[in-house]
């Protein structure tokens, strides 16, 4: 069984900022590692992916520039730093893990493996 440990989350006013932390000892096997959030009464979306290979990244359009993904490889942890939160911002933020390095689609949900159980992050206006 694979443990993922996320934590991170909390509460903020709009404009503020967050760093999530998902820390899993299956990281740094040349596999994919990503966050995706989810609002009530909304489907999971794809936030942002790291390939723990090359650290090749990617995001979801209306979220780059705003989020960045980031890998340490040595201490198995990938980091998700959110600037400029907004409400919409609001969700529940989960950590997931490929088996393998992840070549199409690495923000859909169907290609990870492994999920943590979430942090709550929300943004007050």
């Amino acid at each position: 069984q694979v443990e993922i440990v996320e934590s991170g989350g909390g509460s903020v006013q709009a404009g503020g900022s967050l760093t999530l932390s998902c820390y899993c000892e299956y990281t740094a096997n040349n596999n994919n590692v990503a966050w995706f959030r989810q609002a009530p009464e909304k489907a999971r979306e794809g936030v942002a992916a790291v390939s723990t290979g090359d650290a090749s990244t990617w995001y979801a359009d209306s979220l780059r520039g705003r989020f960045t993904i980031s890998r340490d490889n040595v201490k198995h942890t990938v980091y998700l730093q959110m600037n400029g939160l907004q409400p919409d911002d609001t969700a529940m933020y989960y950590c997931a893990v490929s088996r393998g390095r992840i070549m199409l689609g690495p923000l859909a949900p169907a290609r990870y493996d492994y999920w943590g159980q979430g942090t709550q992050v929300t943004v007050s206006s």
